[in-house]
């Protein structure tokens, strides 16, 4: 069986659709391409934010591992927690502004957990979680509402993006700003490091 810092073994998948993801992995400058997961994001009643997103990350991992096999796969998922209620995506616009109206002039935490998988490599598998803390100012039923209309909620988890308009709408962010877009970059770049894989992916990319 051929090591994992082997060439021929460091292509990296990603699964997730999501742009803010896509291009947060290729400020890394790696060799990457997409194939996004499609299993059920329910919450486990009961289930921690943490333990809630390394199982989502972890199971997205190996759904996209089953597919295309021979790959390193990187899956992830990101929650807002307010308190002990977790908030992920609002189902439609009226639940968008009930996030809004609770996240509004308060300081909750996002959640993002990911995994790194290969099936040839089980032992080598990283499952993680990291959490920053977001603090929100105070928005108007006006404000919520221009919001809501701008379509920018919609498929956020807490209904907002602080990387594009909410950034208007967030005071201050405790610890690391990409975990709260939807992937740690300083965490995923050190585990890639760990497993011997990341000089590859930088190389695969130069022309």
């Amino acid at each position: 069986m051929k090591e994992p810092n082997d060439p021929s073994q460091a292509a990296l998948i990603l699964a997730s659709s999501s742009p803010r993801r896509r291009e947060l992995l290729g400020l890394l400058g790696i060799s990457f391409r997409v194939v996004p997961s499609s299993i059920d994001e329910t919450l486990v009643d009961g289930e921690a934010p943490e333990a809630h997103v390394q199982r989502l990350a972890r199971a997205k991992a190996h759904d996209v591992a089953r597919q295309v096999p021979g790959f390193w796969v990187i899956g992830a998922d990101t929650v807002v927690v307010l308190g002990d209620r977790i908030l992920g995506k609002p189902l439609d616009r009226d639940d968008a502004r009930t996030m809004l109206s609770l996240l509004a002039d308060q300081t909750h935490r996002v959640y993002t957990g990911y995994a790194l998988a290969h099936p040839c490599f089980p032992e080598k598998e990283r499952v993680r979680s990291v959490c920053s803390e977001v603090t929100m100012r105070h928005l108007s039923a006006e404000e919520i509402d221009g919001y809501v209309d701008s379509g920018e909620p919609m498929g956020k988890a807490g209904a907002y993006a602080i990387q594009g308009i909410g950034a208007a709408i967030v005071s201050t962010v405790a610890g690391s700003y990409t975990n709260v877009v939807g992937l740690p970059l300083c965490e995923v770049a050190a585990d890639l490091q760990a497993l011997g894989i990341f000089d590859f992916l930088r190389r695969d990319r130069q022309p």
